[in-house]
């Protein structure tokens, strides 16, 4: 069974990739001073980047967590994803509200995608 790992770290791993499986750790926005809007955009494109470098993309996403602080956040979070998400490619997604571990993130997302 070979698991490869990328951005190892103490705590966790950024990505691991299994059986042609891509699983990417929670992702959350370094500029937590972004309103929803911004910080959605900024955990997207760490996605579009973990995937790429996993080799991947958007397209193959095959199932999506999404955890934000406040359903009145929903709206504004939905208007940048649907900017984002791939036509004729929208993954099965989930969307709860949920305590952060840092107060000042807005949002995370889990994605789980298959290799290209």
């Amino acid at each position: 069974m070979e698991i490869t790992r990328l951005h190892v770290g103490k705590r966790l791993s950024e990505v691991a990739i299994h059986n042609g499986t891509i699983y990417l750790a929670g992702q959350i926005a370094e500029d937590t001073s972004a309103d929803i809007s911004g910080q959605t955009r900024e955990v997207l494109a760490q996605v579009d980047r973990l995937l790429t470098e996993a080799g991947s993309d958007k397209t193959c996403i095959l199932m999506t967590h999404i955890f934000i602080t406040d359903m009145a956040l929903f709206p504004a979070m939905n208007l940048v994803w649907d900017e984002w998400v791939a036509a004729g490619h929208t993954p099965p997604r989930a969307t709860v509200e949920a305590k952060l571990a840092n107060p000042a993130c807005l949002v995370e997302i889990c994605i789980t995608a298959a290799l290209r």
